[in-house]
């Protein structure tokens, strides 16, 4: 080492003296030296030290760093070697971990191994079997990591082919092949493969008991964990949160209590995962007290418990509760992930408030898990649930891995707001993006072409659907065609539908028929229709309020009576008309005539302003559908009273000026109503956005979404 620095100082030296000293000692050849010096530096690291720099470097994810270290050992051993590799792997650089593996100048197995494992991991399944095939000996780990590669991507025969010719085949090998059958459907040849094992594991029994439950067989799933029991098998944590899953799944209290108890016997209440189960089951079995308990037996910093309780809150309805669980993570220092923020905007979908739901959108950005499939999806929901659809498209725009659930998730809330257009178009796309439609994506295009009026397109999709063998035809998709038909006026083709329909239709399918009848005021049809569906339920109040309606807006006053004295006997009750606008985080509720509200007297003065501009406008109330044979004066007041209209006047009197109305109602909006509402949007200068049991109607301009057809 000493003898090279003086080679070095006294090269240097005379490179820097006279002309003709350089010309015998060019400058290019120093540079050599300094890689010889560079090297003899590098090469007295001892190999730990290097291990640990490397390692370093890896673990906080600055492989460029690693690979400058890397590439001044000249002569790097094979571990070395191996440890880079695996970052690159790690962090999915592909290319580059490839490129390293080329030039590893001798392999072991451990390389081999590693190198094919991440090309299965990457996707990459003929490279990894060519590697397979390249390798100039293999171990039982080559044979099941190509196995769990190929079953990874459902290559199953292929996979049970290298099973079969494995010459060595230990406990792993067995398990890796019945955790792909379980990962590709393909239970009951699981169970046979567990039948015939040698010997098991605690992962083997796991895997059977997760991959079981998981497949809708809970209660053998639960049989095969008694089964372990009985062999004397140790359950492992897995395995307990596996069979308390299985438990919440099948809601046993009893025999989860029972494992409960054994879990602490054992000692692995702390578990991580087993304390999320334990919050989960407890509150499937709708017992939240108890769920709370086991959260608080320790103060975990794991989000998946903290999810648990979240979920189970919303599970449960305790919204409110829920969100608070978000505010306590962000306390104790655990960061929500996609679950979570996908566990509380539901809950904000649920109680129909928007602006808590902007709140968790902005901590999902903060967080960079905006554009996550999971919490992608939760957001479009909410936003078109709260009537904001185009915000609801810009959340889907933005998503970055597209699934399947983001598409049916755009196209039926398309659909719900009546932009049937819009709908197809975004099919079109999900179609060129090679996404393939499933019997949701259908039913969405078929709810689309019911609130858009488009006949025809409805029944270009129906008929594709009947055709296309791979693709079930469901009841849904006979309601939604049914539907359809009776929204665009074709009443008779919709009963031949309902009549020769190859399964049995449901209550809701006749009262739709029945409900299409209203239009026209179809009364001979709406007496057969109501006979069926009081074959279904004698006392479905629906029906009898549909067809006394029917028969009030037809002034067949006698029929009315008749129609409610039968309500009376049966003691059917009909449901109220609300209608509610949630504002600041509170929903405010009103029924018809309503006065129980703080604001109500500046509500019906509001109301009675409204009323006089209303017939500047020159609209005229349809005095039909009061539904009552009362005096003409009572029926326009009647009509002025609906708990829409009361929801309106209370949002024009607590909102910005010029902001969108929304308002959300139980029960279909009236005709009456409706037209009112268009000129109300004219004379406020508001977008209304009203939504009722069937859609969302969209007032601006005097104009509705809807076109008048819902």
């Amino acid at each position: 080492m000493l003898f090279l620095r003086a080679l070095f100082q006294k090269l240097n030296y005379m490179s820097r003296s006279s002309t003709i000293q350089r010309n015998f000692v060019p400058i290019l050849l120093i540079k050599p030296f300094k890689s010889l010096l560079r090297f003899v530096k590098y090469s007295t690291l001892s190999a730990p030290s290097c291990n640990s720099v490397l390692n370093y470097h890896i673990k906080n994810g600055k492989l460029d760093e690693a690979r400058a270290i890397f590439d001044k050992i000249i002569t790097p051993d094979v571990y070395l070697c191996t440890r880079m590799l695996s970052g690159y792997l790690e962090n999915r650089r592909f290319d580059e971990a490839l490129e390293l593996f080329d030039e590893i100048p001798v392999k072991d197995i451990v390389t081999w191994n590693l190198m094919m494992k991440g090309c299965f991991d990457c996707g990459e399944v003929e490279m990894g079997l060519t590697l397979f095939d390249a390798m100039p000996e293999r171990n039982v780990i080559s044979w099941t990591t190509s196995m769990s590669g190929l079953l990874k991507v459902g290559l199953v025969e292929e996979a049970e082919r290298l099973f079969l010719g494995m010459p060595v085949r230990d406990v792993a090998a067995w398990n890796a092949i019945i955790y792909g059958y379980f990962a590709n459907g393909r239970v009951d040849d699981a169970m046979k493969l567990f039948n015939m094992m040698p010997s098991r594991n605690v992962i083997s029994w796991t895997s059977m008991i997760s991959g079981l439950d998981q497949h809708g067989r809970t209660d053998e799933a639960l049989l095969m964990f008694a089964k372990m029991v009985g062999f004397g098998i140790v359950p492992s944590s897995s395995t307990f949160s596996s069979v308390i899953t299985a438990c919440a799944n099948m809601l046993d209290l009893y025999l989860g209590v029972q494992v409960h108890g054994y879990i602490l016997k054992l000692g692995c209440l702390f578990d991580a995962y087993v304390s999320a189960s334990l919050v989960t089951f407890y509150a499937n079995c709708k017992k939240m007290d108890d769920s709370l308990k086991v959260f608080n037996e320790k103060l975990h910093m794991n989000v998946a418990v903290w999810t648990s309780l979240l979920t189970g809150y919303g599970m449960n309805s305790m919204y409110e509760e829920a969100l608070n669980v978000v505010v306590s993570m962000y306390r104790n220092g655990v960061l929500p992930n996609q679950s979570s923020f996908t566990s509380a905007l539901n809950c904000c979908s649920e109680m129909e408030d928007v602006d808590q739901g902007k709140e968790m959108h902005g901590a999902a950005v903060k967080l960079g898990l905006n554009t996550d499939a999971f919490v992608g999806n939760s957001l479009a929901v909410l936003y078109s649930k709260c009537g904001n659809l185009k915000d609801g498209i810009v959340i889907f725009k933005e998503i970055s891995d597209k699934n399947i659930v983001s598409w049916n998730t755009i196209i039926v809330g398309c659909a719900q707001h009546g932009c049937g257009k819009w709908a197809l178009t975004f099919f079109g796309q999900m179609v060129r993006a090679r996404v393939c439609p499933d019997d949701i994506t259908f039913t969405g295009l078929l709810s689309a072409c019911s609130h858009s009026g488009m006949l025809q397109k409805g029944r270009y999709f129906f008929d594709y659907l009947r055709q296309h063998k791979t693709m079930e035809v469901k009841l849904e998709h006979y309601a939604c065609m049914l539907d359809v038909l009776c929204r665009c006026g074709e009443l008779e083709e919709a009963e031949n539908l309902i009549r020769n329909m190859p399964m049995r239709p449901n209550l809701s399918m006749w009262l739709s028929l029945l409900n299409g009848c209203r239009k026209d005021c179809n009364l001979d049809l709406a007496e057969r229709v109501a006979k069926d569906v009081f074959s279904l339920d004698p006392d479905c109040s629906s029906a009898y309020v549909l067809l006394s309606n029917m028969y009030a807006y037809a002034g067949r006053w006698e029929d009315v009576a008749r129609t409610r004295v039968q309500m009376k006997k049966r003691r059917t009750i009909k449901q109220p008309g609300c209608s509610w606008v949630t504002q600041k985080g509170v929903r405010h509720i009103f029924v018809s005539g309503d006065k129980s509200h703080p604001l109500s007297s500046k509500i019906y003065q509001k109301l009675e302003w409204l009323g006089e501009k209303l017939k500047e406008y020159g609209y005229v109330p349809d005095r039909r559908l009061a539904l009552h044979d009362v005096e003409d004066e009572q029926k326009e007041s009647i009509l002025s009273y609906h708990s829409e209209r009361l929801a309106i006047c209370f949002a024009l009197i607590d909102s910005e000026e010029r902001s969108a109305i929304t308002v959300m109602k139980n029960l279909r909006v009236c005709e009456d109503c409706h037209s009112a509402i268009k000129v109300i949007a004219i004379i406020a200068n508001r977008e209304i956005i009203l939504r009722d049991s069937t859609r969302f109607h969209h007032f601006r301009d005097g104009l509705c979404s809807c076109r008048d057809c819902w």
